[in-house]
């Protein structure tokens, strides 16, 4: 029982690691001479950024990936201390469906953060305002650690609501 608590514990915060890394880093479309995310876009040739803000195209599409992503990496936290406080105070056979729940939200989030970004952006990196051409990127480890993210979620959300609390 040890050893499957210690995997659970360890899954959740890897999933929290790859909700931060998806979140912060500056690579969810790259190409040969740039970096963009949701929230700057970065020459490497010149080494300058760019903060992406209304001026862009679509930026209410950014706005909801920016909020959800974030939205996501806190319910994913919560999630975590709500499993440490229900490991001390659930009764023996019960089982972590708040826990569960609060995860489940945080991979809906994520899930909705990517589609989004993966439904708008040719409309996001069309804009005369980037420095740069982004329109011949492709997508970035970024945005596959935050589909990676979404799968950890939900796994570990169904991994909660199954467990029940044993000795």
């Amino acid at each position: 029982m040890l050893i499957l608590l210690a995997f659970i514990i360890v899954f959740h915060i890897t999933s929290a690691a790859l909700l931060f890394i998806s979140t912060i880093d500056n690579a969810w479309w790259v190409g040969d001479n740039f970096s963009t995310d949701v929230w700057r876009m970065c020459d490497t040739n010149t080494s300058t950024c760019t903060a992406i803000t209304d001026q862009f195209n679509d930026y209410q599409s950014i706005q909801a990936v920016q909020a959800t992503m974030i939205l996501s990496t806190i319910f994913c936290c919560v999630a975590f201390l709500v499993f440490i406080l229900q490991l001390f105070r659930l009764k023996q056979g019960e089982r972590f469906v708040l826990t569960s729940i609060i995860q489940l939200l945080s991979c809906l989030c994520v899930m909705i953060a990517a589609s989004i970004y993966t439904d708008r952006h040719e409309e996001l990196h069309k804009s005369r305002h980037y420095n740069v051409e982004v329109s011949q990127g492709q997508y970035g480890y970024s945005f596959i650690l935050a589909w990676i993210a979404f799968a950890f979620t939900l796994i570990s959300g169904v991994m909660y609501l199954v467990l029940r609390k044993r000795k």
